[in-house]
């Protein structure tokens, strides 16, 4: 499932901005509460990067459909889905479909995936090591303390062989259910936006692909083991259940799995990130 390779945010959280529009006046002036009111405003929730790039890019996109396109940066994995649930987004786009599902089911919130986009591959970094299998006896190793990227990045450790899992084939898998540690690994988990700090303290880091972007580091070119293109972790664009049938919901829909955005992807970000469409 996962191939080795060579060497290959701390951003502000906004708030969504909810705005009206309202017409008065004269003859002359009939015409515009009409057309204030036709105009359609869609507010997404994004990690900064990859999502606050992609979505930027595609602003003349939906200007395009008459959707006017409001992007909110958040730094965290929470917010971005309490605030879909709570309306201040009309969607989010920052998670991969794992996390979606059981973030659901820890907040008993009801949320739906509207459209896979990419694969953005988790991956190993080093300061100090060329070769996971290197790791010295003892060793730290930092990876993302939510319960599925960090099950993701066990996963990955396994496959490395420096450790055996109790499940190899469960997603939510945690430090207590590793059964064969023969190096002694010490397993640090750290909130994930966090990780590219953690490289100075550990010898090797397991990073998010938009936390190590972020941190200027490249999955394809800077890490030392990378997963393969067979992922199950494609990130999506979430919705509140029930509402993909709004038309600027549909619009959103088109464009995220459009021939220009997965030219961007491609020419952008070279490799580390992996269009589903």
């Amino acid at each position: 499932m996962f191939k080795q390779l060579k060497p290959f945010a701390a951003l502000c959280v906004a708030a969504g901005i909810a705005f009206s529009l309202a017409g008065c006046g004269g003859k002359d002036e009939a015409a515009a509460p009409k057309e204030a009111s036709a105009a359609k405003t869609l507010t997404i929730g994004v990690s900064p990067v990859p999502g606050g790039d992609i979505m930027n890019f595609l602003k003349p996109r939906f200007t395009e459909k008459g959707v006017e396109l409001k992007v909110v940066e958040f730094s965290d994995y929470i917010q971005p889905n309490m605030a879909l649930a709570d309306k201040s987004l009309d969607a989010n786009f920052f998670q991969h479909k794992p996390y979606l599902d059981d973030f659901m089911k820890q907040h008993n919130l009801r949320l739906e995936s509207l459209v896979p986009v990419f694969i953005a591959p988790i991956a190993v970094y080093s300061k100090t090591l060329k070769d996971p299998k290197a790791i010295p006896d003892g060793a730290s190793v930092s990876i993302p303390n939510d319960p599925t990227n960090g099950g993701r990045a066990l996963l990955l450790l396994q496959h490395l062989g420096l450790i055996k899992l109790n499940d190899p084939n469960n997603l939510f898998v945690t430090p207590a259910d590793i059964v064969e540690n023969p190096k002694n690994l010490k397993i640090i988990e750290v909130e994930a936006a966090q990780l590219p700090r953690s490289l100075d303290d550990v010898a090797m880091g397991v990073i998010n692909c938009n936390f190590a972007l972020g941190a200027g580091l490249n999955p394809v070119k800077d890490s030392i083991a990378i997963e393969a293109k067979d992922s199950p972790y494609a990130n999506v664009v979430a919705i509140r259940a029930g509402e993909a049938s709004r038309p600027e919901i549909q619009t959103l829909k088109e464009l995220m799995n459009s021939p220009e955005l997965r030219k961007f992807i491609e020419e952008k970000y070279q490799g580390s990130l992996l269009p589903t469409f």
